[in-house]
């Protein structure tokens, strides 16, 4: 996988070809994202932290992959951290890095036995994506928060340019009681001179 261009990772796919994707490249995916300078999760940690996250409180680390944004969430100080994915090699690596209370495969669209509420904050970094999640997963993970909750999630540039993506952002933003508390442009995979943006909603 190390050769993939980006073209090939961020463009619309069905379920069975995405999670066939990241289950053959599950055992490279660390090295392959690390030498490419992975900066959002630590973005996206740092950004939960700074809208006033609790660390002390639980985080559902949703769409975790091989757990680098659990990594990332407990490096920043994090305590708790929950993580599902619908990509079973992908989640066996993220168990195997000793940062998550429970991990547990997920359907797509759909959070399982995950109510409305059960989790202070909730992580979603590269997950509602071209090429991962289509964008209503944003109004599943909404629907999710609990009152006085944090969701962090990122669009990176690819996603950026699609409007299905940012039109649902718009949209769920809509609610009288979502607020947009975070949003950052920065760097995504520098040596794919790609960028993303970080966002931290608050539901009052």
């Amino acid at each position: 996988m190390s050769d993939e261009t980006p073209p090939q990772l961020w463009t619309s796919r069905s379920v069975e070809d995405t999670r066939d994707l990241y289950a053959k490249w599950s055992e490279s995916y660390d090295k392959d994202v690390t030498d490419w300078g992975y900066a959002t999760p630590t973005r996206l940690a740092l950004a939960l932290r700074m809208a006033g996250a609790n660390v002390d409180k639980a985080v559902l680390d949703y769409g975790c992959g091989t757990g680098l944004g659990g990594r990332a969430l407990r490096t920043v100080g994090f305590g708790i951290i929950d993580g599902t994915d619908i990509s079973p090699e992908m989640l066996s690596q993220a168990e195997a890095r000793g940062v998550y209370r429970a991990v547990w495969a997920s359907d797509p669209g759909s959070l399982g036995h995950i109510g409305a509420g059960d989790y202070p904050i909730i992580a979603a970094c590269g997950v509602i994506s071209l090429g991962a999640a289509p964008p209503e997963t944003l109004d599943l993970l909404v629907g999710a928060m609990a009152p006085g909750g944090l969701l962090g999630f990122s669009f990176n540039e690819a996603t950026m340019a699609d409007r299905a993506y940012t039109d649902r952002l718009d949209f769920v933003t809509l609610a009288p009681d979502i607020e947009v508390v975070f949003e950052e442009d920065g760097p995504h995979l520098p040596a794919k001179n790609m960028s993303s943006t970080v966002y931290v909603l608050r539901r009052s």
